[in-house]
């Protein structure tokens, strides 16, 4: 007899991104898995949130609790109302050699979360792991969103109710600006200057907008951010500060930083701007600049 090794190519990587889209909205990806062997191959499919052992791994101590501030869950946010985030079809089949088989995958998530996440495994003879396939998706109540820097929340949701924090004493610039009943974000740009290089230090904000059948005004989303003199004092460029965007678009704030000759100090700088997006709602993000310089590897 002869031993024969099954082989496929799959479409995508590790990772298939489904973007943002509007909580209780439904968007779909297509998977195309080539068998590129000369014998039929029985597969199945399964998602990690479906595993029978889910529930107890779930009671491990979260990544970021651990010395490790890598993001390693695997299985992230679900839906509410007991439906998978993600789904895929067909769950199982074969696929003849030389052929192409289909998989639809289904991201519909039932509230506002940017940690959508789940795992798909394809199997082959019930048993061997072709192909490892990390989901995510985020989903939002409102058709903007605001990407970039270094993440300052955490990967996991509560489910508790939270109140708003009582103010402190003393005076918030921000609060001033924004009013009492306006929330703010946090947004954290690190920029790493190497030490005699020529080039600046480079980081981006991204402000984009969702198409959705679930948006029936196609009201632009306008975006500022709000600058002082002391950014550029203290060697920082910005540029595409402001703009406005149709659905579907996106716009990058593109900042760069070259220490000033004259800088005295060897801690890191730090200085803030406010940003804000007006589309259905008006949100603002406090926009954190931290720049250092390191040396040359």
């Amino acid at each position: 007899g002869h031993g024969v090794v099954p082989s496929t190519e799959c479409s995508v990587g590790e990772v298939l991104d489904m973007g943002y889209i509007m909580a209780r909205d439904t968007v779909t990806a297509t998977v195309k898995i080539e068998n590129t062997s000369n014998l039929t191959l029985l597969f199945s499919v399964q998602l990690e949130s479906l595993s029978p052992t889910w529930d107890r791994d779930r009671q491990k101590i979260p990544s970021f609790l651990t010395s490790s501030m890598q993001r390693t869950e695997i299985v992230g946010t679900q839906n509410y109302n007991g439906s998978s985030v993600f789904s895929v079809s067909p769950t199982e089949g074969k696929i003849e050699a030389g052929k192409t088989q289909d998989f639809v995958v289904t991201f519909s998530p039932d509230h506002e979360s940017l940690y959508y996440s789940d795992c798909l495994k394809v199997l082959l003879f019930g048993k061997q792991t072709a192909h490892k396939i990390h989901l995510k998706g985020a989903a939002r109540d409102h058709p903007m969103f605001v990407e970039g820097g270094v993440p300052l929340d955490v990967p996991m949701e509560s489910l508790a109710v939270t109140s708003p924090v009582a103010p402190q004493e003393g005076v918030d610039l921000f609060a001033v600006c924004l009013g009492p009943q306006e929330a703010v974000r946090s947004l954290l740009l690190l920029l790493e200057y190497v030490e005699g290089s020529a080039e600046p230090a480079r980081a981006e904000i991204t402000i984009g907008t969702m198409q959705s059948p679930l948006l029936a005004a196609k009201k632009a989303v306008e975006f500022s951010l709000h600058s002082g003199p002391e950014l550029q004092r203290v060697g920082f460029m910005l540029d595409g500060t402001r703009g406005a965007l149709e659905r579907g678009q996106l716009q990058h704030i593109s900042v760069s930083w070259m220490p000033p000759t004259d800088l005295q100090t060897s801690d890191p700088l730090l200085v803030s701007a406010l940003l804000t997006v007006k589309g259905d709602i008006t949100e603002s993000y406090r926009v954190l600049f931290m720049a250092r310089i390191v040396s040359a590897p």
